[in-house]
């Protein structure tokens, strides 16, 4: 049985269609500029479609929550559970049958993009058996299938990337129809947006964007410039689920509404300023502040048994190559320590973010000037080194017995977790504000502060960590197995200094 859902009317008044068994073959790109009513497509679409076939909406605004209310749909709260938590409530929905909505709404950029790859990876897996048919809408795409790498880590942006991937282009075998919507197709991976055999384009106004749509539709260049025409709400659709030669159509009205609206002028009220001034300033009668949740410590025993399960093996060996330009000789001293030339080496503000290899063998460069055997510290000491140095650990307290414990930690963490776990826990040792984002990122070896959070999110999962934010917005680290805790810091200073 053909199932056509009515999608809007033709230009000529005629209803305008979507197969909808074609459609789960075939998958669909939508593409609009802001306010071109792309979201109110894709409602209409969910809604038309709910009583046919099981659906699953990742949701980076929470726009589309309000489905549960009328069409039954589980909202899912991607910001309370794990990534390995929504893999296994994603396997559930697809064994179940049951139509959710991802809502990332609470989520940073790099943490929408890992949940929402955790999720969609978790339907993609299930086992042959539940392979019943399902659309999948994901809005706004381009943040989780980028053209280009941005502000994300890598790992964050492949992680989503290939997940998408698998949805559009090895989808189709599985039972999953991947519907992708997007503001910019010029933002959206060229190898996700070609998998989609159908198209509705609303109004945009670049000419990159214009061209490409253009060309997905097969139109001639010169024909582009209609898209700069469309009202709201007026998409141009082709495929072969919807029409064999592009076909303008307006979208039919839609029965839910998202939580935002949409953008209406409104007088503001008319408050004295000293009343705006405790409004703002002063919390109010039954205002309730809530810390951040966080997960229950692990003993000592416990971390230490799971970190080294967990532990991957070395990387290979690499084989640095790099030609150390003659440095000036350095004053001579009796009482030079290879800590002191450690610390000389990140003197360079860009030491921090060079590899450790790179920055060992300057320090085996130094240490000759000095008379040092700097081979007496092999690489993996070097690196240990390295990670207290940058952590600003004096020499006083790495004697202590209580830093030797934070050491053999760290010692169980990769390579790259070391120096952030040794900076938080010398901040929680010390009971100085918790340090910055920028700090942070600093320890990691990277220039993007917003690496931090991730870092973080990843270290809190771990049980390495616990995290709270105050009403003020200031941040507190507690290390469990240590025992130890940071006093409140502002995680956006800017002006923090450097802790290397």
């Amino acid at each position: 049985m053909t199932v056509a859902i009515e999608m809007g009317t033709t230009q000529g008044g005629q209803p305008a269609t979507l197969d909808l068994e074609e459609l789960l073959a075939t998958r669909l790109l939508v593409q609009g500029n802001s306010g071109s009513g792309k979201s109110h497509l894709l409602r209409r679409l969910v809604e038309q479609s709910a009583p046919w076939v099981q659906q699953a909406l990742v949701d980076p605004e929470g726009d589309f929550v309000t489905l549960a209310d009328q069409f039954g749909h589980q909202v899912v709260d991607a910001a309370a559970h794990t990534e390995a938590a929504l893999q296994q409530i994603a396997a559930r929905v697809r064994m179940h049958r049951v139509s959710v909505v991802l809502n990332l709404e609470n989520l940073e950029t790099e943490r929408q993009m890992r949940h929402a790859a955790a999720f969609l990876g978790g339907l993609f897996d299930v086992d042959r058996d539940y392979w019943f048919p399902m659309l999948v809408v994901v809005d706004e795409a381009q943040l989780f299938a980028p053209a280009a790498a941005g502000e994300v880590s890598d790992e964050a942006r492949k992680a989503s990337l290939g997940a998408m991937t698998n949805l559009m282009c090895r989808g189709r075998k599985r039972g999953l129809a991947g519907i992708i919507a997007t503001q910019r197709l010029a933002k959206l991976a060229k190898n996700v947006a070609a998998e989609a055999s159908n198209f509705l384009m609303g109004r945009t106004f670049l000419d990159i964007d214009m061209s490409r749509a253009a060309d997905l539709l097969g139109m001639e260049r010169r024909q582009a410039e209609m898209f700069r025409d469309l009202n709201r709400g007026q998409f141009v659709a082709l495929g072969p689920a919807l029409s064999r030669r592009p076909l303008p159509i307006r979208i039919g009205e839609v029965e839910t509404s998202g939580r935002a609206g949409n953008a209406r002028l409104l007088p503001l009220p008319e408050k004295p300023p000293e009343d705006a001034h405790d409004l703002i300033f002063k919390p109010g009668e039954n205002e309730v502040l809530r810390p951040a949740s966080r997960p229950v410590p692990m003993d000592t025993a416990q971390l230490l048994a799971q970190l080294a399960a967990a532990k991957p093996p070395p990387p290979p060996g690499e084989v640095l190559v790099r030609e150390v330009a003659p440095s000036p000789r350095l004053p001579e001293g009796p009482k030079t320590t290879i800590d002191e030339v450690v610390r000389q080496v990140l003197a360079d503000p860009e030491a921090i973010y060079r590899s450790p290899a790179q920055v060992y063998q300057d320090f085996l460069v130094r240490c000759r000037q000095y008379g040092l055997h700097g081979r007496s510290l092999d690489l993996t000491a070097f690196k240990r080194k390295l990670a207290s140095v940058r952590a600003g650990v004096d020499a006083e307290t790495a004697d202590t017995p209580e830093w030797d414990q934070a050491l053999t930690v760290a010692a169980a963490l990769s390579d790259d977790l070391q120096p952030v776990f040794l900076l938080l826990a010398r901040a929680a040792h010390d009971k100085i504000p918790c340090p910055s984002n920028a700090q942070i990122a600093r320890a990691r070896g990277s220039r993007s502060p917003r690496r931090a959070l991730g870092l973080l999110e990843h270290m809190e999962s771990q049980g390495l960590i616990t995290s709270d934010v105050d009403a003020y917005g200031n941040r507190t680290i507690a290390v469990p197995a240590l025992g130890w805790q940071t006093q409140p810091g502002n995680p956006d200073a800017e002006d923090a200094e450097d802790v290397a």
